[in-house]
């Protein structure tokens, strides 16, 4: 199997993330620590993904500061892993991919997974892109602009 590229040394703040985010484990890993996961049995069984791996991955996560471990909070001698501020601000992104996949990924009427507001289980707004003044912009409205 071929060496992935490193992007650590990419201008391109989307191209950067992407050397810990890029692969979709990772990404259902956050996903299910956003869920309320916190162990590693917990992952394990909702992913169904192999030990070896998912050690790996949590290893990746909390080696750049997405997770911490902490001691377990049942007083039990495991330890749990839990998002720290960097990982909690990949919330938005995880938002916004679930809406896509939600918009995207199913037929009409296909049942779903729905992120609601958990008080009183009303949907969630769309994830927008906005200027400072609070206009929407689309891709067509922004440009990138170069180092």
């Amino acid at each position: 199997m071929p060496k992935r590229t490193s992007h650590e040394d990419s201008a391109c703040p989307v191209a950067r993330p992407l050397d810990l985010l890029g692969d979709g484990w990772t990404l259902l890993i956050v996903r299910d620590a956003f869920d309320g996961l916190r162990r590693f049995g917990q992952f394990q069984k909702s992913l169904g993904l192999a030990k070896n791996i998912l050690s790996t991955r949590l290893a990746n996560l909390v080696a750049h500061g997405v997770f911490e471990l902490a001691p377990a909070a049942d007083g039990s001698p495991y330890q749990e892993y839990v998002l720290t501020e960097k990982g909690r601000a990949l919330f938005p992104v995880v938002t916004a991919l679930r809406q896509w996949g939600e918009r995207y990924s199913f037929a009409d009427g296909e049942p779903r997974a729905r992120l609601v507001v958990r008080a009183d289980g009303a949907p969630i707004a769309p994830v927008e892109v906005r200027a400072t003044d609070g206009r929407v912009l689309g891709p067509d409205d922004t440009a990138v602009l170069l180092p």
